[in-house]
């Protein structure tokens, strides 16, 4: 089995705003992007459990257009607070990598 790391073209992360991490997770096959949207490797349920955040909190957001899934989560200190390890948001996509894919 694949991991998800292995099948998308782009996993990043980024701040969305002081109090948001966004992940951007991009294909560039329509078929695996169809294959991963359909068969629910992306869930609330798994982003809540990799993130350890509650999850009516997650949000995620499949845009067809450009064969790529959103996710964004709470931060769990504002951007910038002295608690904050990752002020740019930008190394928070490494639970998802792991994230088993079946096609």
């Amino acid at each position: 089995m694949q991991k998800l790391i292995d099948v998308a073209k782009v996993l990043r992360s980024k701040n969305a705003g002081p109090f948001y991490v966004t992940m951007d997770i991009m294909f560039t096959d329509k078929e695996i992007y169809e294959k991963i949207k359909n068969s629910n490797t992306i869930t609330k349920d798994i982003v809540s459990k990799l993130y350890k955040v509650d999850e009516e909190k997650v949000s995620i957001v499949y845009y067809d257009a450009a064969f790529s899934i959103k996710v964004t989560i709470p931060r769990r200190y504002p951007s910038g607070d002295p608690r904050d390890s990752d002020i740019y948001g930008c190394q928070q996509s490494a639970p998802l990598e792991d994230v088993p894919v079946n096609i």
